[in-house]
Protein backbone atom coordinates (compact mmCIF):
# COMPACT_ATOMS: atom_id res chain seq x y z
CA UNK A 1 0.00 0.00 0.00
CA UNK A 2 1.32 3.03 -1.08
CA UNK A 3 -0.10 6.28 1.75
CA UNK A 4 0.45 9.80 -0.06
CA UNK A 5 3.74 10.28 1.77
CA UNK A 6 5.33 7.46 0.20
CA UNK A 7 5.05 3.98 0.00
CA UNK A 8 4.86 2.41 3.08
CA UNK A 9 5.73 -1.51 4.25
CA UNK A 10 4.39 -3.15 7.46
CA UNK A 11 3.53 -2.35 9.92
CA UNK A 12 0.84 -0.18 8.41
CA UNK A 13 -0.11 -2.39 5.38
CA UNK A 14 -3.82 -2.19 6.53
CA UNK A 15 -5.23 0.40 7.53
CA UNK A 16 -8.18 -0.93 8.68
CA UNK A 17 -6.38 -2.44 11.94
CA UNK A 18 -6.61 0.79 13.53
CA UNK A 19 -9.97 1.52 12.88
CA UNK A 20 -10.40 1.75 16.35
CA UNK A 21 -8.23 4.93 16.82
CA UNK A 22 -10.39 6.23 13.50
CA UNK A 23 -11.71 9.52 15.76
CA UNK A 24 -8.20 10.45 17.11
CA UNK A 25 -6.97 10.30 13.63
CA UNK A 26 -9.72 12.83 12.49
CA UNK A 27 -9.23 15.30 14.99
CA UNK A 28 -5.51 15.32 14.97
CA UNK A 29 -5.36 15.53 11.32
CA UNK A 30 -8.42 18.35 11.89
CA UNK A 31 -5.90 19.96 14.26
CA UNK A 32 -2.86 19.89 11.58
CA UNK A 33 -4.62 20.98 8.65
CA UNK A 34 -2.53 23.25 6.67
CA UNK A 35 0.22 22.63 8.45
CA UNK A 36 1.22 18.91 7.05
CA UNK A 37 1.17 17.03 3.86
CA UNK A 38 -0.78 13.45 4.15
CA UNK A 39 -4.38 12.13 3.81
CA UNK A 40 -4.13 9.81 7.30
CA UNK A 41 -3.04 10.41 10.88
CA UNK A 42 0.79 7.81 9.56
CA UNK A 43 1.11 10.37 6.52
CA UNK A 44 1.50 13.01 8.58
CA UNK A 45 4.36 11.63 10.47
CA UNK A 46 8.21 12.09 9.15
CA UNK A 47 10.10 8.74 8.81
CA UNK A 48 12.22 9.29 11.74
CA UNK A 49 9.11 10.48 14.29
CA UNK A 50 9.83 10.52 18.10
CA UNK A 51 7.06 10.17 20.03
CA UNK A 52 7.54 10.81 23.83
CA UNK A 53 4.43 9.90 26.49
CA UNK A 54 5.24 12.42 28.92
CA UNK A 55 2.25 11.56 31.85
CA UNK A 56 1.33 7.83 30.75
CA UNK A 57 0.33 4.49 32.42
CA UNK A 58 2.78 2.01 33.99
CA UNK A 59 4.43 -0.51 31.18
CA UNK A 60 4.07 2.29 27.90
CA UNK A 61 6.91 2.95 26.82
CA UNK A 62 8.27 6.56 27.63
CA UNK A 63 9.51 6.62 24.00
CA UNK A 64 8.92 5.24 20.27
CA UNK A 65 11.28 6.52 17.75
CA UNK A 66 9.86 6.28 13.37
CA UNK A 67 6.77 6.04 12.03
CA UNK A 68 6.64 2.19 11.78
CA UNK A 69 7.17 1.78 15.73
CA UNK A 70 4.72 4.49 16.33
CA UNK A 71 2.51 2.22 14.07
CA UNK A 72 3.28 -1.06 15.67
CA UNK A 73 2.60 0.69 19.13
CA UNK A 74 -0.79 1.07 17.67
CA UNK A 75 -2.09 -1.59 15.98
CA UNK A 76 -3.24 -3.78 18.77
CA UNK A 77 -5.32 -0.62 20.24
CA UNK A 78 -8.64 -2.12 19.02
CA UNK A 79 -7.87 -5.15 21.70
CA UNK A 80 -8.06 -2.73 24.67
CA UNK A 81 -10.19 0.33 23.53
CA UNK A 82 -11.97 1.22 20.42
CA UNK A 83 -13.10 5.01 20.67
CA UNK A 84 -16.38 6.09 19.15
CA UNK A 85 -15.77 10.01 18.48
CA UNK A 86 -13.30 12.77 19.51
CA UNK A 87 -14.02 16.74 20.26
CA UNK A 88 -13.02 19.69 22.33
CA UNK A 89 -10.04 20.31 19.95
CA UNK A 90 -8.06 23.47 20.91
CA UNK A 91 -5.39 24.30 18.76
CA UNK A 92 -2.23 26.54 19.86
CA UNK A 93 0.37 27.34 17.35
CA UNK A 94 3.46 28.96 16.81
CA UNK A 95 4.55 29.34 13.72
CA UNK A 96 8.14 31.18 14.74
CA UNK A 97 9.12 27.76 16.40
CA UNK A 98 6.80 25.31 14.36
CA UNK A 99 4.79 23.61 17.72
CA UNK A 100 1.38 23.05 17.50
CA UNK A 101 -0.08 22.24 20.82
CA UNK A 102 -3.77 20.36 20.45
CA UNK A 103 -5.65 19.63 23.28
CA UNK A 104 -8.81 17.09 22.27
CA UNK A 105 -10.87 14.59 24.77
CA UNK A 106 -11.54 11.18 23.34
CA UNK A 107 -14.65 8.90 24.07
CA UNK A 108 -15.49 4.97 23.50
CA UNK A 109 -15.25 2.00 25.35
CA UNK A 110 -12.95 -0.38 27.28
CA UNK A 111 -13.24 -3.69 25.25
CA UNK A 112 -12.66 -6.13 28.06
CA UNK A 113 -14.83 -4.35 30.83
CA UNK A 114 -17.14 -2.56 28.27
CA UNK A 115 -16.63 0.32 30.51
CA UNK A 116 -16.92 3.93 29.42
CA UNK A 117 -13.43 5.38 28.41
CA UNK A 118 -13.46 9.63 28.17
CA UNK A 119 -9.71 10.96 28.29
CA UNK A 120 -8.37 14.41 27.47
CA UNK A 121 -4.90 14.85 26.03
CA UNK A 122 -2.38 17.81 25.50
CA UNK A 123 0.01 16.77 22.58
CA UNK A 124 3.00 19.27 21.79
CA UNK A 125 3.46 18.95 18.39
CA UNK A 126 6.86 20.12 16.34
CA UNK A 127 6.42 20.45 12.52
CA UNK A 128 9.21 20.17 9.89
CA UNK A 129 9.44 20.51 6.35
CA UNK A 130 5.30 19.76 6.48
CA UNK A 131 5.70 16.67 8.45
CA UNK A 132 5.67 16.05 12.24
CA UNK A 133 9.02 15.60 13.41
CA UNK A 134 8.41 15.19 17.20
CA UNK A 135 5.03 14.51 19.65
CA UNK A 136 4.69 14.83 23.62
CA UNK A 137 1.77 13.41 24.41
CA UNK A 138 0.17 14.34 28.03
CA UNK A 139 -3.31 11.99 28.66
CA UNK A 140 -5.21 11.35 31.88
CA UNK A 141 -3.61 7.81 33.24
CA UNK A 142 -6.95 7.64 35.71
CA UNK A 143 -9.44 7.79 33.14
CA UNK A 144 -7.56 4.70 31.64
CA UNK A 145 -7.47 3.20 34.69
CA UNK A 146 -10.93 3.66 35.46
CA UNK A 147 -12.42 2.22 32.37
CA UNK A 148 -9.86 -0.94 32.35
CA UNK A 149 -10.72 -1.54 35.65
CA UNK A 150 -7.43 -1.15 37.32
CA UNK A 151 -6.40 -1.64 39.79
CA UNK A 152 -9.64 -3.56 41.08
CA UNK A 153 -10.46 -2.78 44.75
CA UNK A 154 -10.02 -5.97 46.16
CA UNK A 155 -5.90 -6.38 47.10
CA UNK A 156 -5.57 -10.39 45.39
CA UNK A 157 -7.39 -9.44 42.11
CA UNK A 158 -5.38 -6.29 41.92
CA UNK A 159 -2.48 -8.20 42.19
CA UNK A 160 -3.42 -10.68 39.39
CA UNK A 161 -5.25 -7.76 37.33
CA UNK A 162 -1.79 -5.34 37.26
CA UNK A 163 0.25 -8.55 36.34
CA UNK A 164 -2.31 -8.86 33.61
CA UNK A 165 -2.45 -5.38 32.78
CA UNK A 166 1.70 -5.47 32.78
CA UNK A 167 1.96 -8.47 30.56
CA UNK A 168 0.26 -6.80 28.26
CA UNK A 169 -2.25 -6.76 23.62
CA UNK A 170 -1.08 -6.10 20.48
CA UNK A 171 0.67 -2.72 20.06
CA UNK A 172 -1.01 -1.50 23.52
CA UNK A 173 1.99 -2.74 25.26
CA UNK A 174 0.52 -2.03 29.24
CA UNK A 175 -2.45 -4.72 28.42
CA UNK A 176 -1.27 -6.99 25.84
CA UNK A 177 -3.14 -10.08 27.44
CA UNK A 178 -6.95 -10.21 27.47
CA UNK A 179 -7.88 -10.20 30.53
CA UNK A 180 -11.37 -12.09 31.71
CA UNK A 181 -12.61 -9.24 34.15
Amino acid sequence: MALRGGPVTMPMDDIADFAALDPFFRIIEEGLSGLVDGEHFFDLLAEDVIFEYVISVPGYPRRVEGRQAVAGLYRGYGNVMVLRSADSLAVHRDPRTSVVVLEYAVHGRAVHTRRAYDNRFVSVITVKDRKVTHWRDHLDPVAVFRATGWPAEDREDRWRKSSDLLTACGGFRWCRRASTR
